[in-house]
């Protein structure tokens, strides 16, 4: 089933609600607090949100704002207590794919974290980083791991295959945070080429794919002390 994240401070609905739902078969994860969900965000790799408005230290709307723009295809549910039209529209255009307010229906709960998990496997809702049979994609970034090659837009990149390798595990998890630990694994699963690479030599590659990037709405960014993020950026 699908890994969810709940970001609610009311503790006796929050540990409530992730029992429910794991009971359902879901993995659940839990933050209390605005700032500790967009931590989780930049680290863990969820399928889908459920997430109050009324949050202390970073609110609700600015926690959906900020993923929006990192993770452009993740659901998101809003569940809150604010039943105005102008708070259900503000939802709706700053991201939220579903909007439900307190108190609520299990059972609707349900339906509607099913619906709208539905939809984003759909390829029409694959949003930034989408899976085809042709490989995977970021914005104008397509990976075919059959060959394996890589192209923004129609102009091939020359890589070697350990950009290559590094490249296709950034792009598999866009949006989140790979470890060097990752790549490093990575790196000596595959044959194609041989002997073995420092940690402090992945720098080197990482600088080698931004140069090969340059000019694309893409940025590898350094995550101090946890590793390498592919981001998408304003064209």
């Amino acid at each position: 089933m699908a890994h969810l994240l709940i970001v609610e401070d009311d503790e006796l609905l929050r540990d409530g609600l992730s029992a429910q739902l794991m009971q359902a078969g879901h993995r659940i994860d839990t933050a209390d607090d605005g700032q500790q969900a967009l931590l989780l965000l930049q680290t863990v790799s969820f399928d889908g949100v459920v997430l109050d408005l009324g949050l202390p230290k970073v609110d609700g709307l600015t926690v959906l704002r900020t993923l929006r723009q990192r993770l452009p295809a993740l659901p998101v549910l809003i569940l809150t207590a604010r039943d105005g039209i102008e708070d259900r529209v503000a939802g709706l255009n700053a991201g939220a794919d579903d909007y439900l307010t307190k108190p609520f229906n299990l059972d609707e709960l349900r339906a509607r974290l099913q619906s709208m998990l539905r939809r984003a496997s759909l390829p029409a809702f694959g949003g930034a980083n989408a899976v085809t049979a042709q490989g995977t994609s970021v914005g104008q970034l397509r990976l075919d791991p059959k060959l394996p090659r890589a192209w923004l837009g129609d102009e091939a990149i020359d890589l070697t295959q350990r950009e290559w390798a590094l490249l296709d595990l950034l792009v598999r998890h866009s949006g989140q945070v790979v470890s060097r630990e990752d790549v490093l694994e990575a790196w000596q699963s595959d044959p194609g080429e041989p002997g073995t690479v420092a940690s402090n030599a992945l720098e080197v590659y990482v600088h080698r794919l931004r140069r090969k990037l340059a000019g694309a709405p893409l940025n590898i960014r350094n995550v101090r002390g946890l590793g390498y993020m592919l981001e998408t950026t304003a064209p």
